[in-house]
């Protein structure tokens, strides 16, 4: 097991990772530039390593300041979190040429999973079925529309590279096409230095569900189901879990397991599918890295996660079978995000008063405390609160109640919001697709 771990992160999740690794019996070291010097993951970690930029966001991105960082401090190890550097393998590959572990999959593996053009066909090799499109990058526009004329409108046109919804476009019809197309490329180009994109058939009412895998880069089993339809600029405002049936569960989740397997995985990764009206399974992508909703899957099988992706990269078997995995009650997550809970602009500031609520089958995730002040710098994720309970209407009831609890005062959340949903009647009947917050738009001026 590792000595000593350098945490490349910041906020709930590095707090996330120094608690995993006290539990461990590893040293934890986190970094920070000038805004999170005072910040809870820093101040409750053995140690904290302080890379000065100008630019925030530098100090958790200079790849060579951080190397450098986990050599001068002696770190076996280091957690990269999610975000940031988390899926980027240059900096996995500069570690391991400096005999320090990248607690996560291989770059081998990075490299893979972080072209969606590759990753695509090698999932499909294994089983896992995807949505027609493409099988090389899109170039030429008169040929991109004739292979898109072919799948059919609407359709999907994806960046090959990156995530976090950037450099995806619907197109509704044909005389769409071309100018999206440039406008997907540039996008791709600016947000990833890389302009290549593809065409995928664009499932429509589709449901957002993904399965949580762990490997050891041999063997690999999962931890059932999250479902995350609800999501504004593509990324996730509310989780829960399970969702699907037993007899789904056990077919999507060998073929995840077997996908992992076939490319040799270690570590934690999220296998993320649509699913259409019909209830057929597509596969979007792999994200190689804990996600900010594993929360809900450790409240549901009662296993710590994070330690686990430690454990296995340390070079350790996977520590339990398949049939070690139980699923039990159902949980449900709202991401507390500071942001305007109507017009969704972020909304930094010092919180002034912070209370955070408890009891019975409530967790809160959180570096947030009553005189912290959220950088405008950085994602809005302030706090994490997830309710468990027996059944699904009293995992609502118990979140719902938490969410009342709370006090947050110098800056505006999402809580109003998250409070509406969870009383709305196609919510509370799973009536839920992709675009919940488009189709209930009363929700976002105050209505219920």
């Amino acid at each position: 097991m590792f000595r000593r771990v350098l945490v490349a992160n910041r906020g709930e999740i590095a707090l996330r990772v120094v608690r995993s690794l006290r539990e461990l019996g590893i040293e934890s070291v986190v970094i920070h530039g000038r805004e999170d010097r005072m910040s809870l993951p820093v101040r409750l970690a053995d140690e904290g390593f302080y890379i000065p930029r100008e630019d925030p966001l530098a100090s958790y991105l200079d790849i060579e300041a951080i190397v450098s960082a986990a050599k001068e401090i002696g770190a076996d190890a280091v957690h990269p979190g999610y975000g940031f550097l988390s899926e980027n393998a240059t900096f996995a590959q500069l570690l391991s040429e400096e005999g320090i572990t990248f607690i996560g999959p291989a770059p081998e593996s990075l490299r893979l999973l972080g072209d969606k053009i590759a990753a695509r066909e090698a999932m499909s090799k294994a089983g896992i079925p995807v949505a027609k499109g493409t099988e090389e990058p899109i170039t030429d526009n008169e040929e991109a529309l004739e292979i898109a004329s072919k799948i059919g409108f609407p359709l999907m046109i994806k960046a090959a590279s990156g995530g976090g919804g950037i450099g995806m476009q619907i197109v509704h019809e044909e005389s769409e096409f071309k100018s999206a197309l440039r406008l997907c490329q540039g996008r791709a180009k600016s947000a990833f230095g890389d302009s290549r994109v593809f065409i995928e058939e664009y499932v429509d009412s589709a449901e957002h569900i993904e399965f949580q895998v762990l490997a050891d880069g041999k063997r690999a089993i999962h931890f059932g189901e999250r479902f995350c339809s609800i999501q504004r600029r593509h990324q996730k405002i509310i989780e829960e879990g399970p969702w699907i049936s037993e007899e789904e569960r056990q077919d999507i989740g060998s073929k995840v397991v077997a996908g992992a397997e076939a490319i040799g995985y270690r570590g934690l990764a999220t296998f993320e599918f649509l699913r259409n009206s019909n209830g057929q399974f597509y596969f979007m992508e792999v994200n190689p890295r804990v996600q900010v909703e594993h929360t809900v899957t450790e409240m549901l099988t009662g296993v710590d996660l994070v330690s686990l992706g430690i454990i296995v990269s340390s070079g350790a078997d996977l520590p339990l079978e398949q049939n070690d995995v139980q699923i039990q009650g159902h949980a449900i997550q709202a991401r507390i995000n500071a942001e305007n809970p109507f017009t969704l602009e972020p909304s930094p500031g010092k919180i002034w008063e912070c209370h955070w609520p408890g009891g019975p089958g409530i967790r809160v995730d959180t570096h947030g405390f009553s005189g912290y002040k959220m950088p405008e710098a950085f994602d809005s994720l302030l706090a994490k609160i997830i309710s468990w309970a027996p059944d699904r209407d009293g995992a609502i009831a118990k979140l719902d109640s938490a969410l009342e609890e709370t006090i947050l005062l110098g800056v505006d959340s999402l809580i109003p919001l998250h409070r509406a949903i969870l009383m709305d009647e196609d919510f509370l009947e799973r009536k839920i697709t992709t675009d919940y917050l488009e189709t209930h738009a009363d929700l976002l001026i105050g209505g219920g």
